[in-house]
Protein backbone atom coordinates (compact mmCIF):
# COMPACT_ATOMS: atom_id res chain seq x y z
CA UNK A 1 0.00 0.00 0.00
CA UNK A 2 1.26 3.53 -1.02
CA UNK A 3 1.82 5.91 1.84
CA UNK A 4 -1.06 8.69 -0.27
CA UNK A 5 -3.32 5.37 0.17
CA UNK A 6 -2.26 4.87 3.71
CA UNK A 7 -2.49 8.58 4.64
CA UNK A 8 -6.18 8.89 2.85
CA UNK A 9 -7.20 5.32 4.68
CA UNK A 10 -5.73 6.96 8.07
CA UNK A 11 -7.97 9.99 7.63
CA UNK A 12 -11.38 7.80 6.91
CA UNK A 13 -10.51 5.95 10.03
CA UNK A 14 -10.37 8.97 11.44
CA UNK A 15 -13.40 11.22 9.99
CA UNK A 16 -15.33 7.78 10.73
CA UNK A 17 -14.34 8.04 14.58
CA UNK A 18 -15.22 11.74 14.29
CA UNK A 19 -18.63 11.43 13.06
CA UNK A 20 -19.22 8.47 15.26
CA UNK A 21 -18.00 10.01 18.74
CA UNK A 22 -19.52 13.23 18.13
CA UNK A 23 -23.35 11.34 16.94
CA UNK A 24 -22.82 9.14 20.20
CA UNK A 25 -21.71 12.15 22.57
CA UNK A 26 -24.67 14.22 21.71
CA UNK A 27 -26.94 10.95 22.15
CA UNK A 28 -26.30 10.96 25.44
CA UNK A 29 -26.04 14.25 26.22
CA UNK A 30 -29.71 14.87 24.25
CA UNK A 31 -30.56 11.67 26.38
CA UNK A 32 -30.00 13.42 29.29
CA UNK A 33 -32.04 16.74 29.12
CA UNK A 34 -34.99 15.16 27.39
CA UNK A 35 -35.28 12.78 30.01
CA UNK A 36 -35.45 15.73 32.45
CA UNK A 37 -38.21 17.41 30.21
CA UNK A 38 -40.52 14.61 30.60
CA UNK A 39 -39.85 13.97 34.15
CA UNK A 40 -40.71 17.88 34.25
CA UNK A 41 -44.12 17.27 32.56
CA UNK A 42 -45.26 13.72 34.19
CA UNK A 43 -43.58 13.12 37.35
CA UNK A 44 -41.55 16.34 38.83
CA UNK A 45 -45.01 18.35 39.65
CA UNK A 46 -46.34 15.92 42.15
CA UNK A 47 -42.63 14.60 43.44
CA UNK A 48 -41.04 18.05 44.08
CA UNK A 49 -43.79 20.12 44.48
CA UNK A 50 -46.92 18.37 46.22
CA UNK A 51 -48.30 21.25 47.81
CA UNK A 52 -49.02 22.97 45.03
CA UNK A 53 -52.43 22.90 42.82
CA UNK A 54 -52.07 21.13 39.52
CA UNK A 55 -50.97 24.15 37.42
CA UNK A 56 -48.59 25.80 40.24
CA UNK A 57 -47.21 22.37 40.78
CA UNK A 58 -46.71 22.07 36.76
CA UNK A 59 -45.80 25.40 35.89
CA UNK A 60 -42.94 25.47 38.80
CA UNK A 61 -41.59 21.99 37.20
CA UNK A 62 -40.98 23.38 33.81
CA UNK A 63 -39.41 26.51 35.76
CA UNK A 64 -36.82 24.34 37.08
CA UNK A 65 -36.56 23.23 33.35
CA UNK A 66 -35.65 26.68 31.74
CA UNK A 67 -32.68 26.76 34.42
CA UNK A 68 -31.10 24.52 32.37
CA UNK A 69 -31.54 26.85 29.42
CA UNK A 70 -30.66 29.70 30.99
CA UNK A 71 -27.40 28.11 32.07
CA UNK A 72 -26.83 26.56 28.47
CA UNK A 73 -25.10 30.31 27.37
CA UNK A 74 -23.08 30.13 30.39
CA UNK A 75 -21.56 26.81 29.41
CA UNK A 76 -21.15 27.76 25.62
CA UNK A 77 -18.88 30.26 26.70
CA UNK A 78 -16.85 28.36 29.25
CA UNK A 79 -16.35 25.71 27.31
CA UNK A 80 -16.29 27.32 23.88
CA UNK A 81 -13.27 29.27 25.60
CA UNK A 82 -11.02 25.93 26.27
CA UNK A 83 -12.44 24.07 22.94
CA UNK A 84 -10.99 26.98 21.17
CA UNK A 85 -7.82 27.50 23.36
CA UNK A 86 -7.43 23.38 24.00
CA UNK A 87 -8.92 21.26 21.53
CA UNK A 88 -12.40 20.18 20.44
CA UNK A 89 -11.83 16.51 21.71
CA UNK A 90 -10.66 17.07 25.43
CA UNK A 91 -13.70 19.73 26.31
CA UNK A 92 -16.33 17.34 24.54
CA UNK A 93 -14.83 14.68 27.08
CA UNK A 94 -15.50 17.01 29.81
CA UNK A 95 -19.01 17.68 28.95
CA UNK A 96 -19.86 14.42 28.29
CA UNK A 97 -19.39 13.64 32.35
CA UNK A 98 -20.36 16.78 33.51
CA UNK A 99 -23.96 16.20 32.16
CA UNK A 100 -23.69 12.30 32.72
CA UNK A 101 -22.83 12.61 36.24
CA UNK A 102 -25.55 15.60 36.78
CA UNK A 103 -28.09 13.32 35.34
CA UNK A 104 -26.75 10.38 37.49
CA UNK A 105 -27.70 12.33 40.75
CA UNK A 106 -31.15 13.87 40.11
CA UNK A 107 -32.15 10.24 39.84
CA UNK A 108 -30.39 9.86 43.82
CA UNK A 109 -32.87 12.70 45.01
CA UNK A 110 -35.18 12.27 47.82
CA UNK A 111 -38.21 14.01 46.87
CA UNK A 112 -39.85 17.50 48.85
CA UNK A 113 -41.42 14.66 51.48
CA UNK A 114 -38.27 13.31 52.99
CA UNK A 115 -36.23 16.81 52.79
CA UNK A 116 -38.88 19.29 52.66
CA UNK A 117 -37.77 22.39 50.31
CA UNK A 118 -33.98 21.43 49.48
CA UNK A 119 -35.22 19.01 46.97
CA UNK A 120 -36.33 21.36 44.61
CA UNK A 121 -33.24 23.40 45.60
CA UNK A 122 -31.05 20.38 44.69
CA UNK A 123 -32.89 19.83 41.37
CA UNK A 124 -32.24 23.34 40.25
CA UNK A 125 -28.84 23.32 41.34
CA UNK A 126 -28.39 20.06 39.38
CA UNK A 127 -30.36 21.41 36.66
CA UNK A 128 -28.06 23.94 35.66
CA UNK A 129 -25.18 21.58 35.86
CA UNK A 130 -27.13 20.07 33.07
CA UNK A 131 -27.61 23.41 31.39
CA UNK A 132 -24.24 23.74 31.08
CA UNK A 133 -22.60 20.67 30.08
CA UNK A 134 -25.23 21.09 26.84
CA UNK A 135 -24.74 24.49 26.47
CA UNK A 136 -20.77 23.23 25.92
CA UNK A 137 -21.44 20.04 24.20
CA UNK A 138 -23.24 21.12 20.96
CA UNK A 139 -20.70 23.62 19.11
CA UNK A 140 -18.25 21.05 20.04
CA UNK A 141 -19.44 18.00 18.73
CA UNK A 142 -20.77 19.79 15.46
CA UNK A 143 -17.35 21.28 15.27
CA UNK A 144 -15.62 17.93 15.11
CA UNK A 145 -17.83 16.39 12.99
CA UNK A 146 -17.74 19.55 9.95
CA UNK A 147 -14.32 20.34 10.39
CA UNK A 148 -13.19 16.36 9.86
CA UNK A 149 -15.85 16.60 6.87
CA UNK A 150 -15.36 17.43 3.04
CA UNK A 151 -15.93 20.99 2.05
CA UNK A 152 -18.50 19.60 -0.26
CA UNK A 153 -20.59 17.91 2.36
CA UNK A 154 -20.32 19.92 5.17
CA UNK A 155 -23.77 20.27 5.42
CA UNK A 156 -24.43 16.34 5.78
CA UNK A 157 -21.40 15.59 7.87
CA UNK A 158 -22.21 18.40 10.44
CA UNK A 159 -25.80 17.26 10.38
CA UNK A 160 -24.60 13.73 11.78
CA UNK A 161 -24.38 14.93 15.47
CA UNK A 162 -27.89 16.56 15.47
CA UNK A 163 -29.21 13.13 15.15
CA UNK A 164 -28.29 13.28 18.96
CA UNK A 165 -31.38 14.72 19.01
CA UNK A 166 -33.93 12.30 17.63
CA UNK A 167 -31.56 9.37 19.18
CA UNK A 168 -31.57 10.93 22.78
CA UNK A 169 -35.26 11.51 22.42
CA UNK A 170 -35.97 8.14 21.27
CA UNK A 171 -33.94 6.48 24.06
CA UNK A 172 -35.22 8.98 27.12
CA UNK A 173 -38.89 8.57 25.90
CA UNK A 174 -38.45 4.41 25.31
CA UNK A 175 -37.00 4.00 28.93
CA UNK A 176 -39.20 6.19 30.53
CA UNK A 177 -42.03 4.63 28.88
CA UNK A 178 -40.75 1.11 29.66
CA UNK A 179 -40.29 1.89 33.52
CA UNK A 180 -43.63 3.15 33.72
CA UNK A 181 -45.26 0.01 32.36
CA UNK A 182 -42.48 -1.95 34.52
CA UNK A 183 -43.20 -0.10 37.70
CA UNK A 184 -46.77 1.14 37.21
CA UNK A 185 -48.43 2.24 40.90
CA UNK A 186 -44.56 2.89 41.66
CA UNK A 187 -43.34 5.14 39.00
CA UNK A 188 -43.00 7.78 41.06
CA UNK A 189 -41.15 6.25 43.60
CA UNK A 190 -38.61 4.55 42.26
CA UNK A 191 -39.54 3.86 38.51
CA UNK A 192 -38.91 7.41 37.43
CA UNK A 193 -35.01 6.98 39.00
CA UNK A 194 -33.81 4.14 36.85
CA UNK A 195 -33.82 5.86 33.47
CA UNK A 196 -31.61 8.56 35.59
CA UNK A 197 -29.59 6.38 36.77
CA UNK A 198 -29.20 4.45 33.58
CA UNK A 199 -26.74 7.30 32.18
CA UNK A 200 -23.88 6.00 34.11
CA UNK A 201 -23.86 3.04 31.73
CA UNK A 202 -23.95 5.53 28.64
CA UNK A 203 -20.96 7.58 30.05
CA UNK A 204 -19.12 4.66 29.83
CA UNK A 205 -19.61 4.14 25.90
CA UNK A 206 -19.58 7.71 25.16
CA UNK A 207 -16.21 7.64 26.83
CA UNK A 208 -14.51 4.84 25.24
CA UNK A 209 -15.36 6.19 22.05
CA UNK A 210 -14.62 9.89 22.22
CA UNK A 211 -10.79 8.77 23.96
CA UNK A 212 -10.54 7.23 20.42
CA UNK A 213 -11.10 10.12 18.19
CA UNK A 214 -8.30 12.10 16.95
CA UNK A 215 -8.80 15.99 16.93
CA UNK A 216 -10.06 18.20 14.18
CA UNK A 217 -7.35 18.81 11.30
CA UNK A 218 -8.42 22.35 11.52
CA UNK A 219 -7.53 23.25 15.13
CA UNK A 220 -4.75 20.94 14.43
CA UNK A 221 -3.27 23.44 11.78
CA UNK A 222 -4.01 26.21 14.59
CA UNK A 223 -1.88 24.46 17.27
CA UNK A 224 0.88 23.39 15.16
CA UNK A 225 1.23 27.05 13.08
CA UNK A 226 0.77 28.98 17.00
CA UNK A 227 -2.36 30.47 15.84
CA UNK A 228 -4.40 29.59 19.36
CA UNK A 229 -6.38 33.07 20.40
CA UNK A 230 -5.74 33.72 24.34
CA UNK A 231 -9.25 34.97 24.68
CA UNK A 232 -11.45 33.70 21.62
CA UNK A 233 -14.43 34.23 23.77
CA UNK A 234 -13.67 38.09 23.39
CA UNK A 235 -12.57 37.76 20.18
CA UNK A 236 -15.02 36.03 18.67
CA UNK A 237 -17.81 38.82 20.35
CA UNK A 238 -14.96 41.43 18.35
CA UNK A 239 -15.15 39.86 15.30
CA UNK A 240 -18.57 38.44 14.86
CA UNK A 241 -21.06 40.34 16.70
CA UNK A 242 -23.78 40.39 14.12
CA UNK A 243 -23.23 37.22 13.17
CA UNK A 244 -23.33 35.52 16.81
CA UNK A 245 -26.73 37.47 16.74
CA UNK A 246 -28.07 36.21 13.74
CA UNK A 247 -26.92 32.54 15.10
CA UNK A 248 -29.03 33.00 17.97
CA UNK A 249 -32.37 34.28 16.64
CA UNK A 250 -31.57 31.31 14.14
CA UNK A 251 -30.99 29.06 16.72
CA UNK A 252 -34.57 30.17 19.15
CA UNK A 253 -36.60 29.93 15.51
CA UNK A 254 -35.61 26.40 15.76
CA UNK A 255 -35.81 25.52 19.77
CA UNK A 256 -38.99 27.74 20.86
CA UNK A 257 -41.25 25.29 18.73
CA UNK A 258 -39.54 22.02 19.28
CA UNK A 259 -39.73 22.18 23.51
CA UNK A 260 -43.45 22.85 22.48
CA UNK A 261 -43.71 19.62 20.34
CA UNK A 262 -42.18 17.20 22.49
CA UNK A 263 -42.54 18.69 26.38
CA UNK A 264 -45.50 20.85 26.20
CA UNK A 265 -47.13 18.07 24.22
CA UNK A 266 -47.36 15.66 27.03
CA UNK A 267 -48.99 18.49 29.41
CA UNK A 268 -51.26 19.65 26.69
CA UNK A 269 -51.84 15.25 26.36
CA UNK A 270 -53.04 15.73 29.44
CA UNK A 271 -54.69 18.37 29.83
CA UNK A 272 -57.07 17.31 26.36
CA UNK A 273 -57.58 13.52 28.23
CA UNK A 274 -55.14 11.84 25.90
CA UNK A 275 -53.47 8.38 27.11
CA UNK A 276 -49.77 9.97 28.49
CA UNK A 277 -48.49 5.71 27.25
CA UNK A 278 -49.91 6.55 23.50
CA UNK A 279 -48.21 10.11 23.85
CA UNK A 280 -45.11 8.69 24.66
CA UNK A 281 -45.55 6.61 21.83
CA UNK A 282 -46.24 8.75 19.12
CA UNK A 283 -42.99 10.86 20.48
CA UNK A 284 -40.44 8.37 19.99
CA UNK A 285 -42.50 7.28 16.25
CA UNK A 286 -41.83 10.81 15.08
CA UNK A 287 -38.12 10.54 17.03
CA UNK A 288 -37.71 7.53 14.83
CA UNK A 289 -38.61 9.62 11.37
CA UNK A 290 -35.77 12.00 13.02
CA UNK A 291 -33.15 9.59 12.02
CA UNK A 292 -33.90 9.94 8.00
CA UNK A 293 -35.22 13.39 7.77
CA UNK A 294 -32.25 15.30 10.16
CA UNK A 295 -29.39 13.93 7.84
CA UNK A 296 -31.75 14.15 4.45
CA UNK A 297 -32.10 17.75 5.05
CA UNK A 298 -28.62 18.49 6.15
CA UNK A 299 -27.40 16.60 2.74
CA UNK A 300 -30.06 18.65 0.77
CA UNK A 301 -28.57 21.86 2.45
CA UNK A 302 -24.89 21.27 0.37
CA UNK A 303 -27.17 21.08 -2.90
CA UNK A 304 -29.67 24.02 -2.93
CA UNK A 305 -28.02 26.17 -0.23
CA UNK A 306 -27.96 26.14 3.77
CA UNK A 307 -30.11 29.34 3.80
CA UNK A 308 -32.83 28.34 1.16
CA UNK A 309 -33.28 25.45 2.90
CA UNK A 310 -33.50 27.01 6.31
CA UNK A 311 -35.81 29.32 4.84
CA UNK A 312 -37.99 26.74 4.02
CA UNK A 313 -37.88 24.80 7.10
CA UNK A 314 -38.60 28.47 9.21
CA UNK A 315 -42.36 28.74 6.99
CA UNK A 316 -42.70 25.36 6.94
CA UNK A 317 -42.74 25.69 11.23
CA UNK A 318 -44.35 28.61 11.37
CA UNK A 319 -47.53 27.56 8.72
CA UNK A 320 -47.57 24.32 10.81
CA UNK A 321 -48.70 26.17 13.99
CA UNK A 322 -52.55 26.28 13.64
CA UNK A 323 -53.24 22.56 12.26
CA UNK A 324 -50.81 21.19 15.00
CA UNK A 325 -53.17 22.18 17.74
CA UNK A 326 -55.87 21.68 15.38
CA UNK A 327 -54.90 18.14 15.25
CA UNK A 328 -54.68 17.15 18.74
CA UNK A 329 -57.48 18.87 19.68
CA UNK A 330 -59.44 15.98 17.37
CA UNK A 331 -58.28 13.49 20.22
CA UNK A 332 -58.21 11.08 17.32
CA UNK A 333 -55.13 8.90 18.07
CA UNK A 334 -53.99 8.57 14.23
CA UNK A 335 -54.50 12.50 14.21
CA UNK A 336 -52.38 12.97 17.11
CA UNK A 337 -50.05 10.47 15.76
CA UNK A 338 -49.56 12.68 11.99
CA UNK A 339 -49.80 15.64 14.40
CA UNK A 340 -46.85 14.76 16.21
CA UNK A 341 -44.71 13.17 13.60
CA UNK A 342 -45.16 16.48 10.88
CA UNK A 343 -43.92 18.65 13.90
CA UNK A 344 -40.96 16.90 13.69
CA UNK A 345 -40.09 16.74 10.16
CA UNK A 346 -40.65 20.62 9.84
CA UNK A 347 -38.24 21.04 12.80
CA UNK A 348 -35.35 19.10 11.04
CA UNK A 349 -35.63 21.21 7.87
CA UNK A 350 -34.27 23.61 9.81
CA UNK A 351 -32.37 21.61 12.48
CA UNK A 352 -30.73 19.05 9.37
CA UNK A 353 -28.81 22.18 7.79
CA UNK A 354 -28.05 24.39 11.24
CA UNK A 355 -25.33 23.38 12.59
CA UNK A 356 -23.44 24.03 9.03
CA UNK A 357 -25.28 27.19 8.59
CA UNK A 358 -23.99 28.64 11.88
CA UNK A 359 -20.36 27.31 12.06
CA UNK A 360 -19.86 28.46 8.72
CA UNK A 361 -19.82 32.23 9.97
CA UNK A 362 -17.15 32.12 12.32
CA UNK A 363 -12.96 31.31 11.58
CA UNK A 364 -11.60 28.41 13.03
CA UNK A 365 -9.44 29.72 15.60
CA UNK A 366 -12.75 31.16 17.23
CA UNK A 367 -15.50 29.04 15.81
CA UNK A 368 -16.39 26.92 19.31
CA UNK A 369 -16.70 30.38 21.04
CA UNK A 370 -18.37 32.10 18.62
Amino acid sequence: MTANALNDETVRTARRRAVVASTVGTSIEWYDFFLYGTASALIFPKLFFPGSSPFVGVLASFTTQFVGFAARPIGAAVFGHFGDRIGRKATLITTLLLMGVATFLIGCLPGYASIGVVAPVLLVVLRILQGIGVGGEWGGSVLLSMEWGQQAKRGFMASMPQLGVPIGLLLSTGVFRLMASVSGDEMTTWGWRVPFLLSVVLIGIGLYVRLRVLESPEFARLRSTDSIVRLPVWEAWRRYPREILCAAFVRMSEQAPFYLFITFVLTYGKHLGLNQDSLLGDTMTAAAVGLVSVPFFGWLSDRIGRKLMYGIGIVATAAYAFPYFGLLDTKVSGLVLLAIVVSLIAHAAQYGPQAALIAESFDPDVRYSA
